[in-house]
């Protein structure tokens, strides 16, 4: 089974809290220790001043998106580290947990499949990659949905490969545990994957959706045990495309988690599916052909929108699901979506080539007011993660930059009510503490 792309967007985050829109600063907690100023006192934390390692804090359980500890912020997963040398075995995944004043990078945890993936047939995955992140058993603690590579012959139905790891007043500390993917809910042979979270069935519980075969999807109602199964589990539903992708939002406000749902990966047709009593079942808006689509309020009507990037331009449509169309002359092969500045409107990132942020307006995203993020270090830069990572009600925006696989730094930029803050990063680190001792 190939490797999945790195997690990205916080599907990790998917909304979870009808009314929240995708990915915006106000689905965050304000905290009540958060500067509320547009400066604030956020001195860079710099990988050298950061210390070898702190516990992870404490706590209680909050409604707080990819917030595995529960203590109120936002916590940053990493699905690609550096290596020791090239071609070295992959390192596991990274989780950096939060505070009232951002990420910390000293309170991290290394997450690897020897201390931490359940046994196939008595085996240990090699592989261990972040796919999606939400409440799945609704105890206030963020959970992470991984996938594995469990071994199979190739002949028949294979074995599921995603495993949950449940979160917990100290994160994510036990061992995960296989999802169970009923028989009536699966068709085909096709590998069971690409998890997306949302609560399609607006009942108050997260549910999952999976990827079945031949057009179809399963739909995972939620909330989960802890033993990895769903409630229930319906009949495997028909869907418009391939390969379901997060994060979901409740993009016509009726209260049900809708989805995008591709035909195909690379450059593809895709179309919204949207949620119902009866889950994910009816095909909205098809969009059009593209490599990437990201949801957000761009700027026109009540309902939020869709941008589908390609090497050509960016397609836009309005008022989802009865869109309206438009486009942008700009390029946008890997696109995100957030709130930056707190107006309630979300801008555009483009990080295809270069990474440009494009403020939303009243008739859409503004090309003229674009700002370029200049990379925190020489190399390649890709976005992580968009959340309200500081508490103040704004996002802010986590990228990566690496040079091959043994160097990269991380920062963090912070959403202000001027919008992003591209000068400096307010924190920055590399992964290669990951690797410390």
């Amino acid at each position: 089974m190939r490797k999945k792309v790195p997690m990205r967007r916080s599907t990790l985050g998917s909304t979870a809290v009808i009314g929240c829109l995708l990915l915006l600063a106000a689905c965050g907690h304000a905290s009540s220790h958060a500067k509320d100023t547009e400066e604030g006192d956020h001195t860079p934390v710099h990988a050298a001043q950061a210390p070898a390692l702190l516990p992870v804090p404490h706590g209680k359980g909050s409604r707080t998106p990819d917030d595995f500890n529960g203590d109120g912020h936002r916590d940053l997963v990493l699905n690609d580290l550096v290596k020791e040398q090239s071609h070295a075995d992959d390192a596991g995944l990274g989780i950096v947990y939060g505070s009232s004043r951002g990420l910390v990078p000293g309170a991290r945890q290394l997450i690897t499949p020897g201390k931490y993936a359940a046994r196939t047939q008595g085996q240990l995955p090699a592989v261990f990659d972040a796919e999606a992140s939400c409440d799945l058993d609704g105890d206030g603690f963020t959970d992470l949905v991984v996938t594995t590579d469990p071994p199979y012959d190739g002949q028949g139905r294979p074995p599921v490969p995603l495993q949950l790891l449940f979160g917990s007043p100290d994160g994510l500390t036990g061992r995960a545990v296989q999802l169970t993917v009923p028989e009536r809910a699966r068709f085909g042979n096709d590998w069971p994957d690409r998890p997306v979270c949302g609560d399609f069935d607006g009942d108050g519980a997260e549910d999952l959706v999976l990827h079945a075969s031949a057009g179809h999807l399963s739909h995972l109602r939620g909330p989960f045990s802890r033993k990895g199964s769903p409630r229930a589990a319906s009949a495997p539903i028909a869907s418009p495309g391939e390969v379901p992708t997060g994060p979901s939002a409740d993009v016509n406000r009726d209260g049900y988690d809708d989805l995008v749902v591709r035909t195909s990966t690379g450059t593809a047709t895709a179309a919204v599916v949207l949620g119902g009593p009866s889950g994910p079942t009816r095909t909205g808006t098809t969009l059009p052909s593209g490599t990437d689509v990201a949801l957000g309020a761009f700027g026109r009507g009540e309902a939020l929108d869709a941008a589908v990037g390609s090497a050509h331009g960016t397609a836009l449509r309005y008022d989802l699901p009865d869109a309206t169309r438009g486009t942008l002359d700009a390029p946008g092969s890997m696109l995100d979506a957030a709130d930056f500045d707190g107006d309630g409107l979300s801008e555009l990132v483009s990080s295809g080539s270069g990474l440009r942020v494009l403020p939303g307006g009243a008739t859409g995203p503004v090309t003229d007011a674009a700002v370029t993020l200049a990379p925190d270090a020489p190399g390649t830069t890709r976005v992580l993660a968009t959340g309200d990572f500081d508490g103040d009600g704004r996002a802010d925006l986590a990228v990566r930059t690496y040079q091959g696989e043994t160097k990269d730094t991380v920062g963090v930029h912070r959403g202000t009510a001027r919008g992003l803050v591209a000068a400096e990063a307010a924190v920055t680190f590399s992964t290669a503490e990951f690797l410390a001792p």
